[in-house]
């Protein structure tokens, strides 16, 4: 008599290892970004007051270290809100669950910084520090001018871009793993719970910035 086991996926993943890997990974491309791109270009040298040098260089060092920081609370938050959706349908998925979901969706993000890279070291291989920090690929920054657009809404802007449907869509994939319903759940509960979590924090970066 043949045994059917669980098909395995992506998401029963250990958290702990994926954490690492996540954390990892952001770590490599946030040096390759700075080391090879953002630090060779001539802009970065318009740092010539030594205060004003040794300040950026702590920031640098201190994006370094809060990764898993920024992250773990990242993810706690993101978590809660999937978890309080599944909560109210009914569902029963754990937080611990949830918080893995939202952490492997954010691999997702790790695509554009893979393409800003490319980008910057092959093919627009002159740029200036204001053209990195404004660049985001398939985002609505894309369509404007970066050096009229006022402050507050650059990282808006680059936050709204064709990966954050992919984001929600994984996210989507991993409610639908864990509760064993069809997608069309899962998509009322990231539509009805996530969505409107980030378009309220994108208008509250907007208003306080």
């Amino acid at each position: 008599m043949e045994i059917l086991t669980p098909q395995k996926s992506v998401f029963d993943t250990p958290k702990r290892q994926t954490f690492i890997l996540l954390c990892l990974a952001t770590l490599t491309f946030l040096f390759i970004k700075k080391s090879m791109i953002e630090n060779e270009t001539a802009a970065f040298e318009f740092l010539a007051d030594q205060s004003q040098g040794s300040f950026l260089y702590i920031r640098s060092a201190l994006q370094y270290f809060t990764i898993p920081l920024i992250y773990a609370w990242k993810f706690t938050v993101l978590g809660l809100v999937i978890w309080i959706g599944c909560f109210l349908f009914g569902y029963r998925v754990t937080f611990s669950q949830c918080w893995g979901i939202v952490m492997l969706a954010e691999f997702v993000f790790l695509i554009p910084e893979l393409i800003k890279i490319i980008w910057f070291l092959f093919i627009q291989s002159d740029p200036n520090y204001y053209e990195i920090q404004a660049f985001y690929p398939l985002s609505i920054m894309n369509l404007v001018d970066y050096q009229e657009l006022p402050t507050h809404y650059a990282y808006p802007f680059k936050a709204l871009n064709l990966f954050e449907p992919l984001y929600w869509f994984v996210l989507v994939l991993g409610i639908q793993h864990f509760t064993r319903r069809g997608m069309k759940p899962a998509w009322t509960i990231v539509l009805g719970f996530y969505v409107p979590v980030f378009l309220m924090w994108l208008l509250f970066y907007i208003i306080v910035y």
